[in-house]
This record gives structure tokens, sequence and C-alpha cells, in this order.
């Protein structure tokens, strides 16, 4: 018996390609054992994944045997079907009038692959339409007789008779199914499919003058599962969900989802729940999600949006590659160590993640796209960055590039060391200049205290904060066209 789809279906996609499908086959079982046929699945279905069950009249369903086939029909799977017989092959040439050729399927060339076996360790692949292989050892080459000579192409496009009644034209399961008692039931079946994804994208807009800004969120849905669900019920969950990758342990790496804002808004929202350890979100309305479609549903939308501006400075440039492994010892011996200097200023943006601010929801980790109106009311990029997972009440702060208007230069200007009674003296001076002919500005100069942990700092020409175990910030205001120099002496001891 074949079994189809109802309409009822649903979805819970997590970020990591993966998802939980949701669906209802109507089952009409007779006394006995009963086989089904239900050919609705993804192309990525995990068969150990597998739910039958009757969850609302009490049935008990006693399943005997269940099978997952993905080989559906190829041109492929049929020359393997009729390999040792004789097929008619169509033949178009150029100038020349059509032709039917007769040829002996000797090698069908054809290799099955299985998808759910290639899953379960974590392999990408591709088969082409015809799934056939050609190796570099030749077995996966057809090899076909014709005229009582053998050669390793097809001769032309096969022509193959009626598909037997075993033929699947999608990926199918297969279930033998033992009855007690005739009876009619929707039974749900659920399991989980590769091939699906989601995450969030932002884009910020701010006016032309001034720092409140409008924010929208999109959540894009990607289904490569080789199905497409109509109307479809769609979740997504949130937390870190451990997924065992074969050969590869255990993947924590599932998304942070979002909530809905806390204001009202005409439109239907996105809802939100907790759900076991984790928060699950659900669309508004069901939504058809096409096979090989990415598709976008706005999940946010604040206006009024209140951020601050940072200029950040740090002057300190080093090769990463150079200095890759080196511990404070190595640090301390090489007096040369950072004293490369960086001459741009960051550009950076702080968001506060609350109620007060707009926000205050749980933000899914994405990419930021910041955008400012110019004076002729056109919206201009300005920079992007991307987020981790950022709980309500917390601050975003996102790089967006380096001002041009606003340089620095960092130069050491004394070294003393004695390595006997353990002890370092090192000086620096630090400049940085506003550029701009009508705006004043801050500028946060950050210095690193990298060659000890035991440091002091014993001269400093301007108040700094101690931000860190090894970091120290100054906050320099400038006028426009100022320039106004740092200087400071630290000392270490070990």
């Amino acid at each position: 018996m074949l079994a189809a789809g109802h309409a009822e279906v649903s979805l819970t996609i997590y970020n990591q390609n993966f998802g939980v499908v949701r669906d209802t086959v109507p089952l009409d079982l007779k006394e006995g054992i009963n086989q089904i046929r239900f050919a609705d699945t993804t192309a990525h279905l995990e068969p150990d994944s597998v739910i039958l069950r009757d969850p609302k009249s009490g049935v008990k369903l006693s399943i005997l045997e269940q099978n997952y086939r993905a080989d559906p029909v190829s041109a492929g799977l049929l020359l393997s079907l009729n390999e040792g017989k004789e097929i008619d092959f169509f033949v178009k040439e150029t100038n020349k009038p059509d032709r039917i050729v007769r040829g002996k399927i000797i090698r069908s060339g054809y290799q099955a692959h299985s998808q759910a076996a290639m899953q379960r360790y974590g392999q990408r692949y591709s088969m082409n339409q015809s799934y056939l292989a050609y190796g570099n050892g030749g077995t996966a080459q057809p090899v076909i007789e014709v005229d009582g000579q053998l050669q390793f192409s097809l001769p032309g496009e096969p022509r193959f008779p009626a598909l037997a009644d075993d033929t699947i034209l999608k990926p199918t399961l297969d279930w033998r199914i033992h009855a007690d008692k005739p009876s009619k039931l929707d039974a749900e079946l659920c399991y989980v499919t590769g091939g699906m994804s989601w995450e969030s994208d932002y884009n910020v807009v701010a006016p032309e003058k001034g720092d409140v800004m409008d924010l929208t969120g999109w959540v894009t849905i990607d289904n490569q599962s080789g199905k497409t669900f109509k109307e479809a019920k769609v979740q997504l969950i949130a937390g870190d969900v451990a997924k065992v990758q074969e050969g590869n342990g255990y993947d924590n790496n599932a998304g942070f989802a979002f909530a809905a804002p806390a204001a009202k808004r005409a439109a239907p929202a996105v809802t939100e729940k907790a759900f076991d350890e984790y928060h699950l979100y659900s669309l508004p309305l069901a939504t058809t999600v096409h096979d090989r479609e990415t598709k976008q549903v706005e999940f946010v939308r604040a206006s009024g949006v209140k951020s601050e501006r940072l200029y950040i400075y740090d002057g300190v440039s080093i090769e990463q590659d150079r200095y890759r492994g080196w511990n404070y010892e190595n640090i301390r011996q090489d007096q040369n160590y950072g004293t490369q200097s960086n001459p741009k200023v960051w550009v950076m943006r702080e968001i506060k993640n609350s109620e007060a601010n707009k926000l205050g929801m749980p933000l899914p980790k994405g990419k930021v796209r910041f955008y400012r109106q110019d004076d002729d009311g056109r919206l201009q990029f300005t920079g992007e960055d991307v987020i981790d997972h950022t709980a309500r009440d917390e601050t975003l702060r996102l790089y967006t590039g380096n001002a041009f208007d606003l340089t620095g230069e960092r130069k050491r200007t004394n070294y003393r060391m004695d390595s006997s009674e353990r002890w370092m003296d090192e000086s620096f001076e630090i400049k940085v200049r506003n550029h701009k002919k009508d705006e004043s500005v801050e500028i946060r100069v950050v210095e690193h205290l990298y060659r000890w942990t035991n440091w002091d700092i014993k001269e400093s020409s301007h108040p700094h904060a101690k931000t860190d175990a090894q970091t120290m910030e100054f906050r320099i205001p400038l006028k426009p066209d100022e320039e106004r120099a740092i200087t400071y002496t630290v000392h270490y001891s070990w």
C-alpha cells in the first residue's frame, strides 16, 4: 500500500545543516501484516532517526521491518538493472538520419552511492544526472557490445523497457506493520534530515546626522534537502544541541535563535518559549519552503535604537606569524618586540541590547550591515561585522572600518633591562591627530603591557584606566585639527 503525506507538515531547523521533519501518514491497516510504502521523504533522511507512531488514538504500531531506499530511478540504475540484456540506443548525428542501434550491456558502470551512509561520515558528495562515475581504473565505465565489438561508451541514448514494480522514483521508506485488527489512523512520522540550515542577518540604517538607528533582522532559511514542504509550520531551535558526527565526535555548534520584540506589532510576530534546556521559536504563519530555495523572514524591527560611536587607537603592530608560540621570556629577551606602529584608528559601534534601547531580546549570531543616509536621502554602505550569540541586556561592539581623518603614531622612547636584578623599564610616546575640520572627538588609546604580568606605571602624562591584567586605556579628547601626545613609562619585575 502506498501512503500519501498529509498536508500537516512541520519543521524544526538547526543551523548545523540538519533539521527535524514531522509529517502525517494516513494508514488503512488490515488485520495481519501490511506492506506500507511512503515516498515523500527528503533525499538526506537519516534512516536510524525515523519514528513512526500514533500519538492520538493510542493504536500501537508493531513495525516488523523498516527499509529506506535512496536509489531513485536514473539512467545509470536502469543500465545496471539490464546488465546482460540487449536494449535499443537512439543515435542522433549531425547531417545524418536518426537511427536505432541494438546493444548488449556487458557492464553498466553504475556505482550506487548510499546518501545516508555518506552523511554518517560527514562527507559532502555530488552525483551527476545519470549516476555514472568514470574512475581512473576504468571499472566505473560502461561496456557495451555492438555488432560483436566492445566499446567503453554508450552508443546513443538508451531506451529502456517499462519500469519494474520495485523501482522507485524518489527516496522511499518501506514498512512491514502488523495489526491485531483493522484500523484507520493518521500516524506521525518524525525523522532527522540533512540539507537544512538557517542563519540571521541584520541591517542597521542611520540618518544623515546622529547615532540613533533603525535595525531590521532577518532569518534566512536554506532548504537543500531534496523535498518541498508545502504550507509547513516552521520552528527554529535555540541552544547548543549536541549532535554526534561519526568520525568527528560531537558537534555542539547549534545556533542561538531569537525572540520577538517586546513591543506589540500589527503584523504576526515570531514567538518564543522555553523548551527542555533550549528555546523554541516559531514563525507566525505556515509557509511553503521549496527545495533549493533560500527564504527570508523578518524577525525583528526596531526604531530609535541608540548607539555609541567609539574611536579606538591600538598602536601596536605585531607580526603574528613571526612571534607565534612565543612566551613571556621570549618577548622580554627581544627588545624590538612591539615597537612597530599601526597608524589606523578603528571605528566601533556599541549598541546596548536592552528593552530601554528598543531591543532586549536574544540575538542570534549573524552579519550586521551598516548604512547611513546621505544629504540626498540615498543609503550608503558604511561597514559590516559579525556578532556572536548575544543575550538580552548585553552590549554589542562592532568594528565598521578605519577612520579616514583620525590617525595615530606610536614609538618607544626608552628601554632599560637588568636581567640579573630581573627588572625592565620601557617608555613610549603615542600621538593621536584629529584632521576633522568641525568635529571634536574622543580617541581611546589602548596599550598592552606584554612583557610580564607584574608591572607598574611609573610615569604618565595622562590619566589611564586598567581594563584587564595586561591592558590599560587612555581617553583623549581632541578638538578639530588638534594633535595630542601621551607618554608613559612602565616598570616590569620578575
